[in-house]
């Protein structure tokens, strides 16, 4: 994922916390808050201790950077994105997990709707 799509900073994330809205799925909260800014959108992911040690936090990490990284034409400018893990989402593999992410961001109204051929 680019470094310009990065939501880094502890005070953009207590921002999309404070002012934005949710939704959530079993394995996934996405909390997201519309903004005015050049980029198209900004991401983060947020992985707490009970999500499990330190390499399969960084493992789900990659995996849905990846996964938002493939489908980060359709998501729709410009929004702030902050995705929090929840344990739920640690053993699926990666096709049930990339559906789940799909499904939070259609649900959050983030994603394009598919176009019709």
């Amino acid at each position: 994922m680019k470094r310009t799509l990065r939501l880094r900073k502890r005070s953009d994330f207590n921002k999309v916390f404070r002012h934005g809205k949710s939704v959530a799925n079993g394995q996934f909260v996405l909390h997201f808050r519309r903004v005015r800014i050049g980029v198209p959108f900004r991401f983060g992911i947020s992985a707490s201790k009970k999500v499990g040690n330190a390499v399969t936090r960084n493992r789900i990490r990659r995996r849905i950077k990846e996964i938002v990284r493939h489908f980060d034409g359709d998501i729709m400018p410009p929004a702030d994105i902050v995705c929090i893990v929840r344990k739920s989402a640690v053993p699926l593999k990666y096709a049930a997990l990339e559906r789940s992410v799909l499904h939070v961001f259609h649900r959050a109204k983030l994603i394009q709707p598919a176009k019709k051929q």
